[in-house]
């Protein structure tokens, strides 16, 4: 890491933020200057990261799904044996 990504975003310099201004374009000017400061920090992965990636998040959701299946199986068949009259079946 750098010490540029434990800089603080409050500009250097008087934006009218602080000294009591209320002047709604320097608000705006202040946000746009420091969403382009924060687009500079935006690194794009490479093509085998993004790859790697998203077969991470695939198996994670597979994952859940299948531990979610579990769950709702494990208790559908404990609600079948504990509120089914047995003489009647399901």
């Amino acid at each position: 890491m750098n010490s540029s990504q434990h800089a603080p975003s409050a500009p250097a310099r008087g934006d009218g933020r602080g000294n009591g201004s209320s002047n709604p374009f320097l608000a705006i000017g202040l946000f746009i200057r420091q969403v382009i400061a924060e687009l500079k920090k935006v690194v794009v992965p490479t093509r085998k990261e993004l790859i790697v990636y998203a077969i991470t998040v695939l198996a994670f959701v597979i994952a859940m799904i299948l531990y979610i299946f579990g769950l709702d199986f494990v208790s559908s068949w404990l609600s079948r044996i504990a509120f089914v009259v047995p003489d009647q079946g399901l």
